[in-house]
């Protein structure tokens, strides 16, 4: 076998041992007094994550444990490095499942509001990457209150405003009402206006979560978030579009929805989106995807609207549009059925 090592040594890292004593010699270090030799155990292990073989070695192992007591370390570092280290092993399904297991996630929350920028951003990372675990996004549930706190802080680069709204977004998918119960439509609606578009797509996909449950589509209509969302659907992002749609498609199942989408003239807007998702036919996969998501919810909102007597008037006008949508054989399965389903909501005659 090899030795692990690159051009030369490096001061800033351990020295690596050959084969499968690698990754056990360098958590003997870990253990090891002054934080300096565990500063370097944990930039080595960090380099040998990039390897999936090393990688599962960690997790197989049984080492994730002693990183615990690391997370509680008085060098800022030593901390920091940690976080990075578990940022890397979360980026496999295997690292994650393992992380869940362990009983890492309590110190690993604590630091969420670390001294240290770098290792804030490295426990968001994390956090983000469990929720695409279903098992992840319910150990997070405990925390919405926590996570919903640290929204409040404007100070806080975008990168991490991203990555807390993400989890946000997935966890309430799961479970909106302790979102809900810590004020999330308030602190979420906020973000609607951020100058970066990415927060802005985030915070409208976390606020169509929240908008889910009857609480929520409650109170979307009490605090004012509807007008904001509306301007949301101008936005040139597809996403940002598809999201706000989104919330508009599930808050507009209630009456409130209803008359204050309809007082915001928001029928015209909606078709608009629909006429203008026909221009790009040859397009990416992906960015087909946000289209079509845009063009479904868009279609469900109108045949929300067209429930009540003034969108259902403004909707006959418009009849012949909505038609060719619903007739249209080259449209996805999904879209045509969601075209024939407003159709007969247009078209219903009591």
């Amino acid at each position: 076998m090899s030795r692990d090592t690159g051009a030369g040594p490096d001061p800033g890292r351990a020295p690596v041992a050959f084969g499968l004593r690698a990754v056990p010699r360098l958590f003997e270090e870990l253990q090891q007094p002054g934080s300096g030799s565990r500063r370097r155990a944990l930039a080595s292990l960090c380099g040998l994550m990039l390897d999936p073989e090393r990688l599962h070695q960690t997790v197989r192992g049984g080492f994730l444990e002693q990183l615990k007591v690391l997370l509680k370390d008085e060098d800022p570092s030593v901390r920091g490095e940690t976080c990075k280290l578990l940022h890397l092993l979360s980026g496999h399904s295997v690292g994650r499942e393992a992380l869940l297991s362990s009983s890492l996630l309590p110190p690993l929350s604590q630091l969420l509001d670390d001294q240290s920028s770098s290792c804030r951003t490295n426990v968001h990372r994390v956090l983000n990457r469990l929720t695409l675990l279903p098992a992840g996004a319910d150990a997070l549930l405990s925390l919405v209150p926590k996570l919903m706190l640290k929204l409040k802080e404007e100070e806080e680069e975008e990168e991490v405003q991203v990555l807390l709204l993400s989890t946000l977004s997935c966890v309430s998918r799961l479970d909106a009402l302790p979102a809900l119960s810590s004020d999330g439509v308030s602190l979420v609606g906020h973000k609607l206006s951020h100058r970066s578009p990415n927060v802005r797509r985030e915070a409208a996909a976390a606020m169509m979560a929240l908008s889910v449950p009857e609480d929520g589509k409650r109170q979307v209509c009490e605090k004012a978030v509807l007008p904001v969302v509306v301007g949301l659907l101008q936005e040139e992002d597809v996403e940002i579009q598809a999201n706000a749609a989104g919330v508009i498609m599930y808050t507009v199942i209630i009456t409130a929805g209803k008359q204050q989408c309809l007082d915001l003239d928001v029928v015209p807007v909606l078709l608009r989106l629909l006429s203008n998702q026909r221009r790009e036919e040859d397009e990416e996969a992906q960015r087909r995807r946000r289209r079509k998501a845009l063009v479904v919810y868009t279609l469900r909102a109108l045949t929300s609207l067209a429930e009540a007597p003034d969108g259902r008037r403004l909707l006959l006008e418009q009849l012949p549009l909505l038609e060719r949508q619903s007739e249209a054989t080259e449209e996805d399965q999904d879209i045509q059925r969601a075209a024939q389903t407003l159709v007969r909501a247009v078209t219903w005659t009591p």
